[in-house]
């Protein structure tokens, strides 16, 4: 498994993570309906495009299994592909931006307790909660910072 920053965002990149995004949020967002995936999955390209670091593990063919997107410190996305998921590869993007970027926030999804249990095991801890996620949905988000 390789870590790349990706600094030119491809149509084929968008489309392989795509795959490994919609992979890993059947796997993880059990509470979202396949309408609500279909739905997220539309605006996904342009948050893909949207991050300041765009960060991918490879396997050893070269293709994208995992990624995660940061601005600033923030860890705005951290995906890894339901095949890849629970070999660490989570951790071992996490340990990356914290090291190369100081990753200390993130948001969660309120209803995804194996995330949440991820980042408070990663040092982070929740410091607020919203009762709508960043598009006025009804899926609360909790506010995680590294823990002092």
């Amino acid at each position: 498994m390789k870590i790349v920053e990706e600094t030119k965002v491809s149509p084929k990149l968008v489309k392989d993570l795509l795959t490994v995004w919609e992979s890993s949020v059947k796997a993880t967002h059990l509470f979202l309906t396949d309408n609500e995936i279909q739905k997220i999955k539309k605006v996904i390209p342009e948050a893909i495009g949207g991050v300041q670091h765009l960060i991918v593990i490879e396997n050893d063919n070269g293709d994208p299994v995992g990624f995660m997107g940061i601005n600033d410190r923030m860890l705005e996305m951290l995906f890894i592909s339901n095949q890849y998921r629970g070999k660490g590869l989570g951790k071992r993007l996490l340990d990356y931006g914290m090291q190369q970027y100081s990753i200390d926030q993130l948001g969660v999804n309120e209803q995804n307790p194996l995330a949440r249990g991820f980042y408070e095991h990663m040092g982070f801890e929740v410091y607020k909660r919203t009762e709508f996620d960043e598009q006025g949905n009804h899926f609360p988000i909790l506010y995680m910072k590294k823990a002092e």
